[in-house]
């Protein structure tokens, strides 16, 4: 226990080190608080953004969807990284482009801007889109982080949350985006060493890959069959909509200012680059662990008695099996203890390299879309994150257990809310006022409607019906526009 503690303690010490060290190229303006001068070099910023990306969903929430499902889960990964790689083809440059053009420095305040000027009604209403929902999804990383210090030392999961989000806010108070991103940058090498390790260490217990398929096939043989059962619109439309999840990338603000960060918009191509060769095997890797962690885990006797072996208090026990435990739990039961500390940094790495982004992104659309008076000072800027950060740590301790299902529905209503505008925008399509106001309420509408009244998410994602609503507000417009000029 005392080595894996120690491991731990000596990976977080080292996050904390390099996001202060960051200061140092700090310039003190609230520019480079908040979107780093535009001067970050593409393969920090693309570590950043694949580790921002990636996160406690994958580390906790994909590894526990892939337990419960089996191989069908490969289509989040395979239609997420397929529909992220066309935004990068297609969006991303033409976004750092404008956005620097307009002189933008955050997500909301690029979606309100034009060559005319910049429609606070729009930038607040993108605000607050932010403000609310990256905060909300924060909270899920903080959860993530301490589920995992729940099954390796029994602590309740307010512990591993207020440890995280201290952690954040230190390196984040101090160096803005840029402490963010070196940290996330560092943190990325630790996740896919973290993952790799653990993979191979379960690949030498089961076997290679027909062994797993065998021993997943004597489980339950729906854990081997390539969709779920009983979808009602069949599999075709349960593929797209995980593509859409990965289009849906252009949606998320804490994402988006990455791109906006590099340094020129001709090194666009090369981030790209980076993030897949990271991004790709990371996300096949965490599929891997989830379907082994099946095959070593059979049951919550099995998490019980991992957990017993390590003096955790009968007490602290799960009642229930929760699918999300099963890295922590899988390294426990296969690791020596240097290693579990190892996997332990990983997990919390992957956690605060998504909660600094969110945070800092949601704190900026306070202090300079909703409340631009704080914006000038660099000091209410860092209040701003202050603020956030309570908030995110107060809804990860009062709010729904599940991290895959927290993350699944603030990623679809940022996808769809912010999405359309963004990729609009950024190919420079005109869009009133009107028109932005009713794509964002359209897409997040039926995010909720498609997911809590019709109960249809486990068929199709909610954020292909949600992104196509706010394209149809869009296209309606076109119509109505071309109609009126005809009867003119």
């Amino acid at each position: 226990m005392t080595i894996v503690i120690t491991t731990f303690l000596i990976f977080l010490l080292a996050f904390i080190l390099i996001g202060i060290a960051s200061t140092y190229k700090s310039k003190k303006t609230t520019e480079d608080y908040l979107i780093a001068s535009r001067n970050i070099h593409p393969v920090l910023a693309s570590l950043s953004a694949a580790a921002t990306n990636t996160s406690g969903y994958m580390f906790i929430g994909l590894i526990g969807f892939t337990y419960h499902y089996g191989l069908s889960s490969i289509w989040v990964t395979i239609g997420w990284i397929c529909g992220d790689y066309i935004m990068w083809h297609l969006v991303y440059r033409k976004l750092r482009e404008r956005s620097e053009s307009l002189q933008t420095q955050t997500v909301p305040g690029f979606i309100g801007s034009t060559v005319k000027g910049i429609d606070s009604v729009i930038v607040t209403a993108a605000g607050l889109i932010t403000l609310v929902l990256l905060a909300v999804y924060a909270s899920a990383q903080l959860k993530a982080g301490s589920k995992a210090l729940y099954v390796l030392f029994g602590w309740d999961y307010s512990t591993g949350a207020i440890i995280g989000s201290v952690i954040v806010l230190i390196y984040c108070i101090a160096g803005g985006i840029r402490a963010s991103i070196w940290t996330d940058a560092a943190q990325a090498i630790v996740m896919i060493i973290s993952m790799s390790i653990l993979l191979g260490t379960a690949m030498g217990a089961v076997g290679g890959p027909l062994s797993l398929y065998n021993a997943l096939l004597k489980i339950d043989p729906a854990l081997v069959t390539l969709f779920p059962g009983n979808l009602k619109f069949g599999p075709g439309l349960y593929v797209l909509g995980w593509f859409a999840a990965g289009i849906g990338v252009v949606g998320q603000p804490h994402m988006q200012i990455r791109t906006m960060s590099i340094r020129s918009p001709r090194h666009i191509k090369r981030a790209r680059r980076t993030y897949f060769a990271w991004y790709i095997p990371f996300s096949a890797a965490a599929v891997g662990v989830g379907l082994y962690s099946r095959v070593l885990l059979s049951d919550i006797s099995m998490i019980h008695r991992l957990m017993l072996s390590w003096n955790i208090r009968a007490d602290r026990l799960p009642a229930n099996f929760d699918p999300e435990l099963a890295l922590p739990a899988l390294s426990m039961h296969l690791l020596p203890s240097v290693f579990i500390g190892l996997i332990l940094a990983g997990l919390f790495a992957a956690t605060m390299s998504t909660a600094d982004s969110q945070i800092l992104s949601s704190g900026a659309a306070l202090t300079q879309d909703i409340a631009p008076g704080m914006g000038a000072s660099r000091f209410k800027t860092k209040a701003g994150t202050l603020i956030v950060t309570v908030f995110a740590l107060g809804f990860s301790l009062s709010g729904p257990q599940s991290v895959f299902s927290l993350v699944t529905i603030t990623w679809s209503a940022l996808g769809a809310g912010l999405g359309p505008l963004i990729i609009l925008r950024s190919l420079d399509r005109p869009v009133n006022r009107f028109v932005s106001l009713a794509m964002m309420a359209s897409g997040i509408t039926t995010v909720l409607l498609w997911r809590h009244v019709f109960h249809l998410s486990d068929h199709v994602y909610e954020i292909l019906p949600a992104m196509a609503a706010g394209f149809l507000c869009y296209g309606t417009s076109l119509a109505l526009q071309a109609w009126r000029g005809n009867k003119i």
